[in-house]
């Protein structure tokens, strides 16, 4: 087995890489900051994906010196020149913003546009291998905005990001079913060569 260590502590991040990396890359054994007793706050004001994923690799290989896999994603949607894009996770900047108020927020941007409010969600995986170089890895999965929320499965912006040619939300999705589509899913799949050769 390789050890592989993912840089995040978000609950859901970790759920869906844990099950994508069983599926996809069974002889990895998946180690989280927690396990490690590893502690850090990454800054994620770059200015793109590429270089967030960058930050937070690199950061946890520096402490760890294990392979580490870091992932930035984002929601870009089309009405709004591509935001919040980057900013998708600090979209609301109220100090008690949630999951909920980020969408609100989002619905609430997108009144004055017609729909359908067409959208990507975008992931960049980057891997620092056991020397501490970086490989990166994308994922975009298209789809669109719908002014309701739908399903209790997923998080972030997951209740109101329609699939058109299912008809359902990715918070709608089975694991297993997001795990085929997703923007993640197909970053981890793209990822899947450069973790053979760690």
């Amino acid at each position: 087995m390789t050890d592989l260590l993912l840089a995040t502590n978000n609950p859901g991040k970790l759920i869906e890489l844990r099950s994508l990396l069983a599926e996809h890359a069974p002889w990895i054994r998946v180690l989280d900051p927690e396990m490690l007793g590893i502690q850090l706050e990454v800054a994620e004001d770059g200015n793109s994906y590429a270089e967030n994923a960058a930050r937070k690799a690199l950061a946890h290989y520096q402490v760890s010196r294990l392979p580490v896999l870091a992932d930035d994603s984002g929601l870009e949607v089309e009405a709004l020149n591509g935001a919040p894009g980057l900013h998708s996770a600090r979209y609301d900047p109220a100090p008690n913003a949630t999951s909920a108020t980020r969408r609100a927020r989002l619905i609430a941007a997108l009144q004055p546009y017609p729909r359908p409010w067409r959208a990507v969600f975008h992931c960049t995986l980057a891997i620092a291998d056991r020397q501490g170089k970086l490989h990166f890895v994308e994922g975009r999965c298209p789809g669109e905005i719908i002014p309701e929320e739908r399903g209790s499965g997923g998080f972030g912006y997951d209740p109101i990001f329609l699939l058109p040619d299912l008809g359902m939300t990715m918070a709608e999705l089975t694991l297993s079913q997001k795990n085929r589509r997703s923007h993640r899913a197909l970053a981890v799949m793209a990822a899947v060569p450069l973790l053979k050769e760690l």
